[in-house]
């Protein structure tokens, strides 16, 4: 919600008035310096919308501020070129209405087209979020990061490394908007004050590492553009993309990265495939080039990798993650009901290059049972047994 400072407004009034913590409205705006507002410049106030109303007989500010339960203050904040005074019937005047409802809702089939639109919607609400553009698809799709919260300590999360595992995507985005609506109204999530969180721990997310790969498995190939014939021809020319793990190119991301790369080329497919192939050399694909720079560029306590199937935690990789890993998975397991599996036979994964380059915990949790793509009717089992690990994340 979008406000115009008059003569003697601070940030810490506006958190009076609005009722919303006075760090969340200093990190919703940045570019303010709060020691010198400017009478007409404009501020976001965090987790309210605009509602307008239209003037009954026998309103006044004060009882319209009663009605909705305001501070009279926040109508004049609002409606600074209307007399409040003196309403006249039918004028319309602006409300603050604070946003107490989740605002992700349409999850099925979860594209990058809605994972776009859900961020613009989160953001105008919720301002200290913020997006960075990490990188580029082969398409040329954005690789978006976001951030929440403020503190030294950063983790990191995301999902849809693999095409037909896009449920890891609104997984993630609806957390993020629970966490939001969590810390602009002082609701905790499970019994945990969220508030604290947000002050000591910064969480980045890139909720959709393959987007080309996920609108490829849920659109089809027309989705693939000048791709089209060359995914038809790695698919067997089959139209049902549900199989498709890879990238636009036909490579699996989650193979691709610089941790025993070569063992994991020996016995995969030497060829662009719906999955496995681990490309011709690590890191040549553009999505697993950004995540491996942002990683570096990053100063991440430990990284999660969301993917399903299998209520599985894997955390180790060649004995080189420290001994907080097992600590840590142990809580992830206390949370969520999932196992823990500290090696498998498998190589050049996102979390087998952390714990080897940073030695540092590294996770990926294999959410959900049953054949992927998951059917989005597990949808709220499967949040509800993440839920605790996306918590976990940020207090341990």
């Amino acid at each position: 919600m979008e406000i115009n400072v008059r003569q003697n407004d601070s940030f810490w009034y506006y958190s009076q008035l609005f009722n919303v913590p006075l760090l969340l409205i200093e990190n919703s705006n940045p570019q303010v310096n709060p020691k010198r507002l400017m009478i007409g410049q404009s501020i976001q106030i965090p987790g309210y919308l605009i509602e307008q109303y239209t003037v009954k007989s026998n309103d006044t500010a004060w009882t319209i501020a009663m009605a909705n339960n305001l501070q009279l203050d926040s109508l004049y904040v609002l409606n600074q070129s209307i007399d409040l005074n003196h309403l006249q019937i039918g004028e319309k005047i602006n409300i603050p209405q604070r946003v107490t409802n989740m605002l992700i809702s349409d999850i099925d089939n979860y594209s990058y087209e809605k994972l776009s639109n859900d961020i613009e919607l989160l953001q105008s609400v919720y301002p200290f979020i913020f997006r960075k553009n990490i990188g580029h698809s082969v398409m040329g799709k954005d690789l978006i990061e976001l951030k929440i919260g403020v503190g030294s300590k950063s983790v990191h999360l995301n999902g849809s490394f693999h095409a037909n595992e896009w449920i890891t995507t609104p997984i993630i985005m609806v957390f993020l908007n629970q966490y939001a609506l969590a810390v602009t109204n002082s609701m905790p999530i499970r019994g945990i004050d969220m508030y604290p969180l947000f002050v000591h721990t910064m969480l980045s997310i890139v909720p959709m590492v393959n987007p080309d790969g996920v609108n490829l498995v849920i659109g089809g190939s027309t989705t693939a553009g000048e791709f089209e014939q060359s995914v038809l021809e790695i698919n067997n020319n089959q139209t049902d993309f549900s199989n498709w793990k890879a990238n636009i190119h036909g490579v699996d991301l989650n193979n691709q990265f610089p941790a025993l790369w070569e063992l994991e080329a020996e016995r995969k497919p030497k060829t662009p495939e719906p999955r496995d192939y681990p490309g011709p050399y690590p890191l040549s694909e553009p999505e697993s080039i950004a995540m491996a720079e942002l990683t570096r560029q990053s100063n991440f306590e430990r990284v999660n990798a969301f993917h399903t199937q299998g209520e599985e935690i894997y955390w180790g990789f060649q004995g080189l993650e420290p001994p907080i890993s097992e600590v840590i998975v142990n809580e992830y397991v206390r949370v969520s009901g999932y196992v823990a599996v500290k090696n498998i036979d498998s190589y050049a994964g996102y979390k087998d290059w952390f714990i080897q380059d940073f030695r540092k915990p590294g996770f990926t949790v294999e959410l959900g049972r049953g054949v992927n793509p998951l059917p989005i009717e597990q949808f709220q089992s499967i949040y509800q047994r993440s839920l605790g690990i996306m918590l976990a994340n940020l207090y341990l």
